[in-house]
């Protein structure tokens, strides 16, 4: 069975960054930690809700890189006087990336209650007519 690729569809001219795109998400191995919900906040807006307990705002970095909005978590390990009978709360760190369509932009960031949230806008589409002339040759 041959891969079909959206260059094969000839009506879809200029989408190969759309493909291209399409694979670097489904190998971008998120795994899944810390656990996430995406909301739809209006017609043209949105939130990333990341349940980041045990991180401080100084333990997190948001950063878009190449239209890909990339969430970083890195815990300080604070256990110089400290003895754990049992430590079931790792200090562990994360990486989360969402690829963002173009048009839409990265807003405020929260941090609520262990909670990160990240909102996000997409500018609403203008309607564009445009009408070429035909040449005599």
């Amino acid at each position: 069975m041959t891969k079909m690729t959206l260059g094969s569809y000839p009506h879809m001219l200029g989408f190969e960054q759309l493909e291209r795109l399409l694979e670097r998400t489904a190998k971008s191995g998120n795994e899944g930690y810390p656990p996430f919900n995406i909301e739809q906040t209006s017609d043209y807006s949105y939130r990333i809700t990341l349940a980041v307990a045990g991180f401080a705002e100084d333990d997190l970095s948001i950063t878009v890189e190449d239209r890909q909005l990339v969430i970083r978590g890195r815990q300080s390990e604070d256990t110089d006087n400290r003895v754990f009978l049992h430590r079931g709360i790792a200090a562990r760190q994360f990486q989360r990336s969402f690829v963002l369509a173009d048009g839409v932009d990265v807003g405020e960031a929260i941090m609520e209650n262990g909670l990160l949230h990240v909102d996000l806008t997409r500018a609403k589409p203008q309607t564009v007519v445009q009408t070429i002339n035909i040449k005599k040759g």
